[in-house]
């Protein structure tokens, strides 16, 4: 107990906390006590870090070979989790796989390899399949997002992967839905469910609305886009095509910007996430590739212009702000005459009547209290 304690402080110094927070304790507690852990937490809430040290907890610095195996539905979060790995400064080896860059390359890193591995299921599974890596030593399993990667369709994936792994003791699961399935493949029975996602731990996101007049939903996305320039936006769209057209419309307007979606080449998706993180701009237009897996905490709005499919995604979406108990705002942008989604009824008699943003005379919105709408996945 003393060790994983002295391990413990050694993390928070390096990362500069100065304690753990509820989630990261109730990890730590459980544990001791359960070798199948649920993890369900609001977004924001240090949760990688919560997952990350019960695991560093389980390392051993005498065994060669991978011994925990990290699975994301992306490739931002893979490196994200990579980088908070590496912030700990915990003396062992880390790598990172995933699509969308030479295979050859990491492979060679399995010359000598690391003691923790993440990486999306399909990179992971390929890997296995060409004996790239020895299972065997795993004994650390961690899903995380792991209800994204369902969805995604890396069912089929993450079954073979688990299937070669015959010696886990302890599995992760994080997730956003509280009612999630959890497949038999995953061979998670009788978990400890560590439930976060609850009202006082919900994000403090105020809900606002524009609507344009006649439908011109471009012509107000550029006044507020304008309007809020000086604070870091992602601007989410449905389609990679429709971000695309609104780039080239901020860019005839001089509006400095950058693009992300999963038709960009990896370094340039990387090269953009870079520029929003370094302030080079500030503005983000997006898929919902950008709705998961992004560790930004200073990001202030998030703007609905093409309006969430699910209410999953649009919590998602808005899980990018108000992060580590900041403050963030979600806008609709809403045509004049588009309906309101059943799930955010419950600001559809503000939105009736609702105000018109203007470059010149400031903005005018309707807003609901964030608090009635449910909160995000945990990051």
């Amino acid at each position: 107990m003393k060790q994983k304690e002295d391990i413990t402080a050694k993390v928070l110094e390096n990362l500069k906390f100065e304690s753990l927070n509820a989630i990261q304790s109730a990890m730590i507690s459980s544990d001791l006590k359960a070798n199948n852990i649920v993890l369900l937490a609001p977004t924001g809430s240090g949760k990688t870090v919560a997952f990350l040290l019960p695991l560093l907890h389980h390392l051993n610095q005498k065994t060669t070979g991978v011994q925990a195996l990290i699975l994301t539905p992306s490739r931002e979060l893979s490196l994200q989790i990579e980088q908070v790995f590496r912030s700990m400064g915990t003396g062992f080896k880390v790598n990172c796989c995933y699509g969308g860059h030479p295979m050859k390359t990491e492979r060679n890193n399995f010359s000598e390899p690391p003691a923790v591995l993440i990486g999306t299921p399909g990179r992971i599974a390929a890997h296995l399949r060409r004996g790239n890596f020895d299972p065997e030593p795993v004994h650390l399993l961690v899903l995380d997002e792991f209800d994204k990667s369902l969805e995604l369709g890396f069912s089929d994936e993450m079954s073979y992967i688990i299937g070669q792994l015959p010696r886990i003791k302890k599995r992760i699961l994080t997730s956003a839905t509280q009612a999630i399935e959890i497949p038999e493949f995953s061979g998670v029975k009788n978990p400890v469910t560590l439930n976060f996602l609850t009202e006082e731990n919900r994000p403090n996101i105020v809900i606002k609305a524009v609507r344009a007049k006649e439908n011109d939903k471009l012509e107000i996305l550029i006044q507020l886009v304008c309007h809020l320039g000086h604070e870091p936006t992602l601007v989410f769209c449905n389609h990679r095509e429709a971000v695309d057209r609104i780039s080239e419309i901020l860019t005839e307007e001089k509006v400095v910007h950058d693009t992300f979606h999963g038709g960009l080449e990896q370094d340039e998706r990387e090269r953009a996430l870079l520029k929003f993180r370094n302030g080079s701009h500030q503005i983000l237009i997006t898929t919902d590739l950008a709705s998961r897996g992004l560790d930004i905490p200073e990001i202030k709005n998030i703007i609905h212009y093409q309006g969430a499919a699910t209410e999953e995604a649009f919590i998602h979406r808005n899980g990018r702000t108000a992060r580590m108990n900041a403050e963030g705002t979600a806008w609709l942008v809403l045509a004049e005459k588009e309906s309101i989604p059943d799930f955010l009824t419950i600001i559809s008699n503000c939105l009736r009547k609702s105000g018109y943003l203007n470059r010149h005379n400031g903005s005018h919105y309707t807003s609901a209290p964030a608090k009635r709408i449910r909160s995000a996945k945990p990051m």
